[in-house]
């Protein structure tokens, strides 16, 4: 399941396939605005070099943080307090609205720029650590991958990002080990 959190960090994309291939997509403009439309967000496009770079730092410190977290590391209150700081920025109106079951109140950014889009996605990576989802915080078993995802599995035992990709990669790459470690040790009985 993708969340608005794991899809801004994992704008850092690495060939999980042990490539070379790498791409910073904060900086590509489609991407921008397809992340913008994805999660229903406003900002001008294409952000500004100094927007990037504060979205990169931004980005890089949640991914560390994740990391952290995924290895069982504890939330500090340096974590939190860095987290609010960035809420901060995500000033909103409360509106009263219609939906489809009746009334609803709704939380309407003041500015619309990228300091509100990071303060979006510290709060949904807030709302993942309230909700006492924080231990389902995962790192992409691949070395090659780098992927942060949310494990949404009932045994909250997934260890890859996507089973079908990155799970039968490495379930090759045990396989092929354990072929050569097999094929070496016959070597060396003759």
């Amino acid at each position: 399941m993708d969340r608005l959190w794991t899809d801004f960090v994992n704008s850092d994309y690495h060939d999980w396939r042990g490539g070379e291939r790498s791409e910073d997509r904060l900086g590509n403009v489609s991407w921008q605005q397809d992340f913008l439309d994805r999660w229903q967000l406003e900002a001008p496009v294409p952000a500004s070099n100094e927007e990037e770079s504060a979205m990169r730092s931004f980005r890089d410190d949640l991914q560390s943080l994740a990391i952290r977290l995924s290895n069982g590391k504890l939330f500090t209150e340096k974590d939190q307090a860095w987290l609010n700081d960035f809420m901060l920025a995500g000033e909103v109106i409360r509106r009263i609205i219609t939906q489809d079951q009746g009334l609803g109140v709704a939380l309407v950014p003041i500015h619309r720029h990228w300091a509100q889009v990071m303060a979006e996605v510290a709060a949904d990576f807030a709302m993942t650590l309230v909700e006492g989802e924080g231990k389902r915080i995962r790192s992409c078993d691949n070395p090659d991958c780098r992927w942060i995802f949310y494990d949404d599995t009932r045994s909250r035992t997934q260890k890859y990002c996507d089973d079908k990709m990155c799970g039968n990669l490495m379930k090759v790459r045990r396989f092929r080990a354990k072929r050569k470690m097999h094929s070496n040790d016959e070597k060396n009985e003759v």
